[in-house]
């Protein structure tokens, strides 16, 4: 099902690629940190699986506290077909780019999970009301590469796109892979060699420097799109590896089994400094962050112990008598000091120093949103039988539902925002609620100094009170880039 949009010609680039003068981004992670405060954020806005029959849309957020519409949606860009399920973005350019002139950080990349096609944004001829470019067909995806389902875009330094897809068009996971676009999004073919597809396909981040990419594992489309199901874990729908490929040919050279204390491992996230040679990754069902380090012979291991175990909680009026915290996003700040990341079934956004990737230290906590917040059928239970629950403040008056799920941080790390959606499909089974109240953005304020994390009362975007209804919240970008869409080389 179509609606209208309209759909902006294609605009020639121009130039040629530069020596001297800078692209897109920054040079350094810690330059980047001395750039301007965000105004503006785009957050993907879903309305597949709630039941209302819209198109998914692009919703512009006013995020400067001067703003006279500071803390709301000012713009929203429908896409033009209903049953996208828009989930993550990238760039088509970053600072993987910086060293090109002729390079433009112009469009926003919005792969739909679901439908599988990918959109280009224009965002700069109007920053505060972005408009359609283009979009790449699915069937013409399907075609050339056989792949399907679409998650995670990132731009390379050649000026290409590459994006995750997570299975085929039947909702397999065999024959997942990378898709390669070109800097005008037409398909060019898949980027791995043929042959050396992953096991399962999510997240991937690459570091020039080690000649490195390494990708993660969610699950077959088929078992992850109709709900979570304990038992497709069982049956492996569900993956729990590592693959380690040369970069950037597309080789894979290690494949690396996180074992039981690395189900789901979802987002990945190398430190920001291009010499590093080390990283984590969130094992979101087994709850643990797991560092994974270069040898000296250049192979990949990850540590044997989990650097940080977000230990089960028992709990009674739910479908399991033990409710893990679910990692379901992560991010680390530019300058490689602190780690944030989310307990989306617990309700908690915590802060660890990471100074000493080894030895992570818990300097923030709070409380925002979960399963066991006060008020709801489900309780906490002690080892003596008593049960406990969480406070969870309100801001503006509204009480806050979900638990948080994506996570963005200002370039100067003082800042974080945090949405509550994962994915349709699962807001529907865990947190039913908001299909009937929708979404919201949160603004943590971060004490950079001797760690800590604090609600900002002043900032809340209610995505309940949107003009088609209320809408799910998910990933957040802001126009000059930020600590998960920028690599660097």
């Amino acid at each position: 099902m179509a609606t209208e949009a309209e759909v902006i010609a294609p605009v020639s680039k121009g130039g040629s690629r530069g020596c001297c003068k800078s692209g897109p981004g920054y040079a350094t992670p810690l330059a980047a940190m001395s750039g301007p405060s965000e105004k503006l954020i785009y957050v993907t806005a879903v309305y597949n699986g709630t039941g209302r029959e819209k198109p998914d849309y692009l919703a512009t957020v006013d995020v400067d506290p001067n703003s006279p519409t500071y803390s709301s949606v000012i713009h929203r860009l429908p896409m033009p077909f209903v049953g996208d399920e828009l989930h993550h973005s990238g760039w088509n350019s970053c600072s993987s780019c910086h060293g090109d002139a002729s390079a433009d950080r112009r469009y926003l990349v919005l792969p739909s999970l679901v439908s599988g096609r990918i959109y280009a944004i224009d965002t700069k001829a109007d920053p505060r009301a972005p408009s359609l470019y283009k979009y790449v067909d699915p069937k013409e995806i399907a075609e050339k590469t056989g792949l399907a389902y679409p998650h995670t875009a990132h731009c390379l330094a050649s000026g290409e796109i590459m994006v995750s897809c997570l299975g085929d068009e039947e909702g397999n996971a065999k024959g997942n892979g990378f898709l390669l676009l070109d800097s005008d999004f037409n398909i060019k073919n898949r980027w791995e060699k043929e042959g050396h597809s992953p096991l399962f396909g999510y997240d991937f981040w690459y570091q020039p420097r080690h000649k490195t990419m390494i990708s993660t594992s969610w699950g077959a489309p088929k078992a992850f799109t109709k709900g979570f199901d304990l038992q497709d874990v069982a049956d492996g729908l569900y993956g729990s590896h590592l693959h380690v490929y040369s970069w950037p040919g597309g080789e894979m050279k290690q494949l690396i089994d996180l074992g039981e204390t690395g189900l789901l491992p979802l987002e990945i996230r190398y430190l920001h400094d291009p010499s590093k040679d080390t990283g984590f990754v969130g094992g979101a069902l087994s709850s643990n962050m797991i560092r994974f380090f270069k040898n000296s012979d250049d192979t990949w291991s990850h540590e044997a112990s989990v650097v940080i175990y977000v230990k089960p909680l028992k709990v009674e009026n739910w479908f399991l008598p033990e409710m893990p915290g679910l990692i379901t996003d992560f991010l680390i700040s530019l300058d490689d000091r602190f780690m944030y990341f989310v307990n989306w079934l617990h309700g908690d956004i915590r802060q660890y120093n990471i100074e000493d990737p080894k030895n992570p230290v818990l300097t923030g906590q709070i409380w925002v949103g979960g399963l066991l917040q006060k008020g709801s059928p489900v309780k906490a239970v002690r080892e003596d039988g008593s049960t406990y629950q969480f406070d969870v403040p309100q801001i503006k008056g509204k009480s806050l539902r979900g638990g948080p799920q994506m996570i963005q941080l200002s370039l100067d790390g003082k800042r974080l925002y945090a949405t509550n959606s994962l994915f349709s499909a699962w807001d529907r089974q865990f947190y039913p609620e908001l299909m009937d109240k929708g979404s919201h953005i949160i603004q943590i304020d971060v004490d950079t100094e001797k760690g800590g994390l604090s609600i900002n009362p002043d900032f809340f975007v209610d995505f309940g009170d949107e003009p088609d209804g209320p809408a799910l919240a998910h990933e957040m970008r802001y126009p000059g880039g930020d600590c998960t869409s920028d690599i660097w080389i």
